[in-house]
């Protein structure tokens, strides 16, 4: 009898945390929509780190936006970075260079509190053409559980697209910061130097 009650208990507390998620989850196109009424136009340029491309390309329309704000999340050569957006003639105010990011989920969750505070409710998303729908995928949890919307800004390469089996990766690690606060960068390195070491053993033998 009392195996049941705690049976019923755990089943209660279980059904209650779903609903809730289920519930939590399904605001998100209200509070995009919400952003978007809000801010049609996009306030700032994001740009993920990766390739300088992305920044080239954003220091040539930054001529025909100069109020927008820039942010570069982790970009290859922070000197460089600075010099292209002087001779675009962007003000030094405009630009934000952040350095914390290790990976595209971290190009997310290092910023996403900064555009909160700043207010900035809608943003072009800027990165290479193959890179963009594991960014959006990234973007719609991340951002979006922040009222935050987006414009994509795909820039051309001559990289092949990335995998699903990549993409789903990362849902999943935007799912665990959005429910804990850790992006599982930790793990997945972790993993990574075990995949790499029993690769190194299986080749020594």
């Amino acid at each position: 009898m009392k195996k049941h009650k705690i049976h019923k208990i755990r089943r209660f507390i279980y059904l209650t945390s779903l609903s809730f998620i289920v519930l939590w989850i399904s605001l998100f196109p209200i509070r995009l929509m919400t952003a978007f009424k809000q801010a049609p136009q996009p306030q700032a340029f994001f740009i993920l780190g990766g390739d300088f491309r992305r920044e080239e390309v954003v220091a040539e329309l930054a001529k025909w936006y100069p109020s927008l704000e820039i942010w570069v999340s982790s970009g290859p050569n922070t000197q460089k970075t600075k010099e292209l957006f002087q001779m675009a003639g962007v003000p030094p105010r405009l630009l934000h260079i952040d350095a914390r990011a290790i990976d595209t989920v971290t190009n997310f969750t290092s910023l996403v509190a900064d555009f909160k505070k700043k207010h900035i409710q809608h943003l072009y998303l800027v990165t290479s053409d193959y890179h963009m729908p594991r960014a959006i995928a990234i973007g719609i949890i991340v951002l979006g559980s922040q009222g935050i919307v987006f414009t994509p800004l795909s820039v051309h390469s001559e990289q092949p697209s990335e995998s699903w089996l990549r993409i789903l990766r990362d849902i999943g690690r935007a799912f665990l910061w959005l429910f804990t606060g850790d992006t599982g960068y930790g793990l997945l390195n972790f993993m990574s130097q075990l995949k790499n070491l029993s690769l190194g053993l299986i080749y020594s033998n």
